[in-house]
């Protein structure tokens, strides 16, 4: 398959930084792999709300607010909240007492109680109960079994090679499926305008590891993940604008209509990281992604394995294939949201895990920041890199760009204020 890069203009809107995909100053590596990382401009987000609260200046300030990682244990006696995969009650004397697991039969924490399923699809309905090829639950959260594996690396069907900067994760949950439109509009129902759901301070942390502390930071000793920054409230809003700020290529309507199984875009950081934390789960960190989208040690080229990735969407939808149809994977194919495929369409596409659409699809933020010297921390055990920068970790490959975007081992980084068409997420959890 010859390489080339796609030119289509204007698939966000077309407003002053807008960031056109695809395009030969956005490409991500060159036809060898090697990474160029391109940090999107600040300001350049769809249907800003205006804050002026984009730089990386504030989040310095706000993760100094605490500079050990550490939420204050005092609570309201008699509320629970979700920590790992149970339940805890606040006592009298203002503590959290010990964690109830789930049951089997309801293994979903979610806004401090346990469920068959997660608050996103507690209710039913399109986009909630009829993901991928066999119309299941759209929550379907499945287990990666925890290891060690390498992320930097190549790999072909001659195997891996310079495998370097190993990381070592624990067991966790990956949800099959990126979040669906008809998920996110329970959120956006919850949110209320910003009079319902924000995120306690604090949550959202992987508290299945380091005694509850969460990832650890391998820049600074002794400091784990933060959780929700309660300063950062403001920065969601998933306003009809906002999620349609996308345009043509938008996935969101402010009705349910035809378009709930597909994976939600036009979402920034913020609202993907407090998504999340009302269902019950967290961002993954870029190792947890990456350990599942490589198979762990097996270190695949892509999620599947080698196998070509063809232009029947069998594998994995990118670079306009989809629909398939006379003229497409042509630049001119691509015109609007009718590329975009419901999720779980690529379905020999899955990980070792089960996991579909690790490749292609959507770009999907990932919980760390970007380094600025795009070095990986290490050592790493159940680490993320947490020190403030102006981007997050972003994993490549989306339903508009090449083949040569979809190996496994690619890592790209967005300003956390964007809105893209080709920007999603998915939620991973606790074991």
């Amino acid at each position: 398959m010859a390489a080339r890069v796609l030119a289509i203009a204007c698939l966000t809107a077309c407003s002053a930084g807008s960031e056109v995909a695809g395009t030969p100053d956005s490409t991500l590596a060159d036809e060898q792999g090697n990474e160029v990382s391109e940090a999107s401009a600040p300001g350049s987000e769809v249907g800003s709300p205006g804050d002026g609260l984009d730089g990386p200046a504030d989040a310095v300030a706000e993760a100094s607010a605490d500079s050990a990682g550490q939420v204050s244990a005092a609570c309201i006696a008699g509320a629970t909240e979700c920590f790992g995969s149970g339940v805890r009650k606040c006592e009298s004397d203002g503590g959290w007492g010990s964690v109830t697991p789930c049951a089997a039969a309801t293994p979903f924490c979610g806004q401090g109680s346990c469920a068959a399923e997660p608050p996103s699809c507690r209710a039913g309905g399109d986009g909630v109960t009829n993901c991928g090829t066999s119309h299941e639950s759209c929550c379907t959260s499945l287990p990666v079994a925890g290891g060690t594996f390498n992320r930097t690396y190549m790999a072909s069907d001659a195997g891996a090679t310079g495998l370097a900067d190993p990381a070592t994760v624990s067991s966790f949950r990956l949800d099959k499926y990126e979040a669906t439109v008809g998920r996110f509009r329970r959120f956006v129902s919850a949110w209320a305008g910003g009079a319902g759901f924000i995120p306690a301070a604090g949550a959202g942390k992987h508290t299945h590891v380091n005694g509850g502390l969460g990832l650890a930071s391998g820049e600074t000793a002794s400091t784990y993940e933060p959780g929700w920054i309660a300063s950062d409230d403001q920065r969601i809003a998933p306003t009809n604008d906002n999620l349609g700020g996308c345009l043509s290529y938008a996935t969101w309507s402010p009705a349910p209509g035809s378009q709930e199984t597909l994976p939600i875009n036009c979402v920034n950081w913020w609202e993907a990281y407090a998504f999340c934390i009302w269902d019950g789960g967290f961002l993954p960190s870029e190792a947890e992604w990456k350990y599942a989208a490589a198979g762990g040690n097996q270190q695949r080229e892509y999620p599947w394995g080698s196998t070509d990735p063809g232009t029947a969407n069998q594998y994995a939808i990118y670079g306009c294939c989809y629909p398939p149809g006379a003229g497409s994977c042509t630049d001119a194919w691509c015109t609007g949201v009718a590329n975009i495929a419901p999720v779980g369409t690529a379905s020999s596409g899955a990980g070792v895990w089960g996991q579909l659409d690790l490749a292609g699809s959507y770009w999907e933020w990932n919980l760390d920041f970007y380094p600025d010297n795009t070095a990986f921390v290490d050592p790493c055990k159940d680490c993320a890199y947490l020190t403030p920068t102006a981007t997050r970790i972003v994993k490549v490959g989306n339903f508009a760009e090449g083949y040569y975007y979809l190996p496994t081992w690619l890592r790209y980084d967005y300003d956390a204020s964007n809105r893209e068409i080709y920007l999603g997420f998915r939620c991973a959890r606790a074991p």
